[in-house]
């Protein structure tokens, strides 16, 4: 698979990454072997980035992925995330950052982080503490990269000019754009983008259902977290993802492959994470990587779109500063 740069610090990646979220939370019951399968599958298929967090599961997605990837572990990227306490607020003191740091570590069974983000802004906590905590990990040996997630500009900004911002993970999708304005800020610090939820949650998937057919579990069931699945909005958005599944048949490609081709092809530095636990999927995203959108293409994605989808891409918006 393709390489890609992100950020100018030296990291380089595989050009479509896998997200372990979906292990452990958010999508309904998960199964350890079959996760671990998927894994397994997508280094196979040359996948280098692999995405996690303390809050998947409180750290139990994280033994997971440390387990899933010992075999190889020199091959791949580690991505985790700091920043919520297990009553779901904020804390990026840097005290605490240093504990998670080296929880993260013990749990994925590694010497090292490789990228270690932020996870959400802490608008109790000055940026540049942040930032000068993550530098001191970094001159420990602890961690090799500092990224951002859900930050706004001026955050950016003042993070960098601590300790240089390699990634800023954002959800990022044919139904999500709203970074697009970060681009020119991106652009200018040579900051790469990690685009999280690039199917729009599943619903660019050719799998999507509407929410009352969910796991109870799954944040997409009905008065769930993603408006993009509320009865009001579902119909409009279901034939947009019809449109675009008409627009991937003609490329003899399915919507998943089509919706990834898309985000790869907005900028030369997007890394987006897919995430499933199911082998056939994983190998399903992985091919996207291969396609490649002509100019008419992207057109006629843009005329399926349209508008956009109906409803916000989360009950909980980030405010990005």
């Amino acid at each position: 698979m393709d390489k890609r740069k992100l950020g100018q610090q030296g990291l380089t990646v595989s050009s479509v990454g896998y997200g372990c979220m979906g292990i452990s939370m958010a999508y309904g019951p998960s199964d350890e072997p079959e996760a671990v399968d998927a894994i397994h599958r997508a280094h196979d298929l040359g996948v280098t980035l692999f995405d996690t967090a303390e809050i998947y599961g409180w750290g139990e997605n994280e033994r997971i992925v440390g387990r899933a990837v010992a075999g190889f572990r020199d091959d791949v990227v580690l991505a985790t995330k700091f920043g919520f306490t297990r009553g779901l607020q904020y804390d990026s003191r840097p005290e605490h950052i240093r504990d998670v740091v080296d929880a993260s570590l013990q749990r994925l069974g590694v010497d090292h982080i490789d990228v270690l983000y932020q996870h959400r802004v802490d608008p109790d906590v000055p940026i540049e503490d942040v930032a000068g905590a993550v530098r001191g990990a970094i001159g420990a040996g602890k961690v090799r990269y500092f990224g951002l997630s859900e930050a706004g500009p001026n955050t950016i900004r003042r993070a960098h000019a601590v300790q240089p911002v390699s990634v800023l993970q954002t959800e990022y999708s044919l139904f999500a754009r709203q970074v697009e304005q970060l681009f020119p800020v991106l652009d200018e610090l040579g900051i790469g983008l990690v685009p999280y939820s690039p199917l729009a949650r599943g619903f660019l998937t050719g799998a999507v259902r509407p929410a009352d057919q969910y796991d109870p579990t799954d944040g997409r069931t009905s008065g769930g977290r993603f408006p993009w699945w509320y009865p009001d909005n579902f119909g409009h958005n279901y034939a947009i993802a019809e449109r675009l599944t008409t627009i991937a048949a003609a490329r003899n490609a399915t919507l998943s492959q089509l919706a990834l081709a898309w985000v790869l092809a907005q900028r030369e530095d997007a890394v987006p994470i897919p995430g499933s636990r199911n082998v056939r999927r994983v190998e399903e995203n992985v091919a996207a990587a291969d396609l490649r959108l002509s100019p008419a293409d992207l057109q006629a994605i843009a005329d399926a779109v349209g508008e956009g989808p109906r409803g916000e891409r989360h009950t909980m918006l980030a405010v990005w500063d």
